[in-house]
């Protein structure tokens, strides 16, 4: 039975790695699945119940450098009235070098459900993304040459160097879609696209025109039952922006420790993989309606040497709220004679 299962992990694996070879980024989540807006329109509202709170941090580089920092908070929900219709919001903010480099992002989402059968095991959820995108640098936080007096840095020298301007805000638009395959609770798989950035807004802060690549991003992800407690819970994301590249791929191992009245708590740990990158430990839990999970990134880059193998450490919280349906209760009239 294990040599089986290891036969179709192996499968898997090899032919999801070979499909794409690339270079990764610098900045990235490396909980993408627990990220879902983030990582796909389609995502929002596609979940067992009714909103979704989900909050993550990373922190990185902090060994090399100014740490880059990056924190992202959501909330998406079904509708009330019509669950095929799936909504949510999410701010993301990122600073990053000497020049506090800072991104903020308020993102709207939407998606809509279509049965592709009958019975519901083969859907589609295309969605939709609109973002407003300000981005800024601390020029004054820069040392330049020209501040060199002869002995030391004097920052009331001037840099002479002459800035259009400092920030810039723009619109952003997104499509995507997720298709998901669900036999039961312990055996289904959701893969998705999505390209964003289609309008390619300007990001200079000269007066050259510098269109934002767009990012492509395909993810795939499933739950397989290995026995009566353990579940294997393979994924891959590849998101590809301009001459920027990266793979992940990877699997964490479920352990149910109780699911029975109303009480629900699990365990997770795995192991991923950054294409020329990074390997990364990952472990997690359910609470209820809770969950969280840690990761931290084990660098093997060309930037080891500094880095002394320290990556980047990432935290994911969830929490899914269910609405207090009260039982419908039909009043009956007694006849008189009662």
């Amino acid at each position: 039975m294990i040599i089986r299962h290891l036969k179709w992990i192996l499968n898997i694996a090899c032919c999801l790695f070979f499909v794409l070879n690339a270079s990764a980024q610098d900045i990235h989540w490396s909980q993408f699945n627990d990220n879902p807006i983030f990582q796909n329109p389609g995502n929002a509202g596609h979940f067992n119940g009714d909103i979704r709170f989900v909050g993550n941090y990373r922190d990185q580089w902090r060994s090399v450098s100014v740490p880059f920092s990056t924190i992202s908070l959501s909330v998406d929900a079904n509708n009330y009235n019509n669950k095929k219709i799936g909504y949510g919001l999410m701010v993301f903010h990122d600073v990053a070098g000497d020049g506090q480099y800072r991104t903020i992002e308020f993102q709207g989402n939407a998606s809509y459900l279509i049965k592709i059968s009958a019975d519901s095991m083969h859907t589609i959820r295309p969605g939709i993304n609109l973002g407003l995108n300000h981005r800024q640098v601390n020029f004054d936080q820069f040392q330049f040459d020209n501040q060199f007096d002869g002995i030391s840095y004097n920052p009331a020298l001037s840099s002479n160097e002459v800035y259009t301007a400092d920030r810039r805000t723009n619109l952003s638009f997104g499509l995507g879609a997720v298709y998901q395959y669900y036999k039961n609770d312990r055996f289904h798989f959701t893969g998705g696209i999505g390209a964003y950035n289609l309008n390619r807004p300007n990001q200079g802060f000269y007066n050259d025109v510098i269109p934002r690549d767009i990012r492509f991003n395909l993810f795939g992800k499933g739950i397989y039952k290995l026995n009566y407690d353990m579940d294997l819970v393979p994924g891959i994301n590849v998101s590809i922006q301009g001459v920027y590249r990266e793979i992940i791929i990877g699997s964490s191992v479920k352990y149910t420790l109780v699911n029975r009245l109303g009480e629900y708590r699990a365990l997770y740990g795995g192991l991923f993989y950054r294409n020329r990158d990074a390997a990364y430990l990952s472990a997690g839990m359910d609470y209820q309606a809770w969950f969280i999970g840690v990761s931290y990134d084990i660098n093997f880059s060309k930037l080891v040497p500094a880095s002394q193998l320290r990556g980047g450490v990432e935290v994911a919280v969830r929490y899914i709220l269910n609405r207090f349906k009260p039982k419908k209760i039909t009043h009956r009239i007694c006849p008189d004679y009662i």
